[in-house]
């Protein structure tokens, strides 16, 4: 649990974290201060997954050819080049474009190419009694340093009020900043052994043994990432200052708690999967949340919705350390990198149609039918990974039953 390449990987977990936290509140307001709608917003949003996506499933298939080493010194090389990209661009096609092609992250969540080589490094670094603990541990670190990250995007405010500087100007250099970020991430992994210690010595390998199981994961994931996109951060921080006017000081500062109790149940999460398994806590803490999130628009006052999102938070990331606990526990350890890739894709693809469509949700309304549909696929989502998967315990758990 104390590993160099443990404490590395979270080393860079916690910034990229705190760079996403930031950005995915920025990233709305920045864009209409250029003079674009709810509409460009939502496109923009979408183009990041989607890219994402795309890069994520070419080096999760392609991953077994080369060395992480490599790869994620490669992506935290674009992640330099992403932010300095949007700092430097102001039209919208050429920015539609770097958001394609680069790192930018309009969720709270992790969307990025560094996951499935990340992921694949972790579940290499501990057996697998300790492994839930150590997904929930990164996880942990990623919460609550994006919370810290959404405290931080209040500076284009207060550098305005304090020393009356432009805050487009402020936004701009916030960018920079995105791309020395990823400077650092880079020289971090710099120092990675190309052949890292892991408690397993493997061959990566393409998909083989696990096809079925890992494809129906990333069926069912991509169901709930359809969801995930109409809620994405950006989104639900226009449509708080669509619907109650919030100044990006109180928004960051309902993300910063959001962040934190997300942080915390990641830790009684690995306390319930201990108890219950892997799918029964996955499933039976966000169920309770996508009603929480399908309520707050219909709430008649701003504290009641806040009160919603935040109980919604306390119960909608258990699911993040035990899933991917999951994933590595049913693929074999040669076919972890290609599993993680194909299973995390749908983070990125199929959420990236929903922020258009909440975004023309939003520009025709200012009601929140976007968390009433996310609510409502993410429900759907968990039954049908209850009935599937059930019946197909991680490896500790056989033992246990056994």
């Amino acid at each position: 649990m104390t590993s160099p390449l443990l404490t590395r990987i979270l080393w860079v977990r916690g910034l990229r974290a705190f760079a996403d936290g930031y950005i995915s509140l920025l990233l709305p307001i920045y864009l209409i201060s250029l003079g674009m709608g709810p509409f460009e917003v939502g496109i923009i949003a979408t183009a990041t997954l989607l890219g994402s996506g795309v890069l994520t499933l070419i080096v999760g298939l392609h991953a077994w050819r080369f060395q992480s080493h490599t790869l994620l010194l490669a992506a935290a090389v674009l992640m330099a080049a992403t932010g300095l990209g949007f700092a430097t661009i102001s039209d919208f096609w050429p920015l539609l474009i770097v958001a394609a092609v680069g790192t930018l992250n309009p969720s709270s969540g992790d969307v990025s190419v560094f996951l499935p080589l990340e992921h694949a490094l972790l579940s290499r670094t501990v057996p697998d009694k300790q492994r839930t603990a150590v997904f929930a541990r990164y996880s942990l670190i990623g919460s609550l340093l994006a919370a810290a990250g959404a405290l931080f995007a209040a500076v284009p405010d207060y550098a305005v009020t304090k020393f009356e500087v432009e805050r487009q100007l402020v936004m701009q250099a916030l960018f920079v900043l995105y791309g020395l970020i990823g400077v650092v991430c880079a020289l971090i992994y710099r120092h990675i052994p190309k052949h890292a210690d892991t408690s397993e010595q493997v061959t990566a390998a393409p998909l083989h043994k696990s096809k079925k199981i890992v494809f129906t994961l990333a069926a069912l994931f991509s169901l709930d990432s359809f969801g995930c996109g109409f809620v994405v951060q950006s989104l639900v921080a226009l449509w708080l200052y669509q619907k109650f006017e919030l100044s990006t000081i109180v928004t960051g500062t309902i993300f910063f708690w959001t962040g934190v109790l997300s942080a915390f149940s990641y830790l009684v999460a690995v306390r319930i999967a201990n108890r219950i398994g892997l799918v029964n806590t996955m499933v039976f803490t966000h169920l309770p949340s996508s009603i929480f999130l399908i309520l707050a628009p219909f709430m008649p006052t701003l504290g009641w919705a806040i009160a919603l999102l935040l109980a919604r938070s306390a119960l909608s990331q258990m699911d993040v350390p035990t899933r991917s606990s999951y994933v590595m526990a049913v693929v074999p350890p040669e076919e972890r990198a290609a599993a993680a890739s194909v299973t995390a894709v749908p983070r990125s693809l199929a959420s990236a149609l929903s922020p258009m469509l909440a975004g023309y949700m939003l520009s025709a309304s200012a009601f929140g039918w976007p968390l009433v549909v996310a609510g409502g696929v993410k429900i759907t989502y968990d039954l049908l990974l209850l009935a599937l998967c059930r019946k197909v315990p991680p490896p500790e758990e056989e033992r246990a039953a056994s």
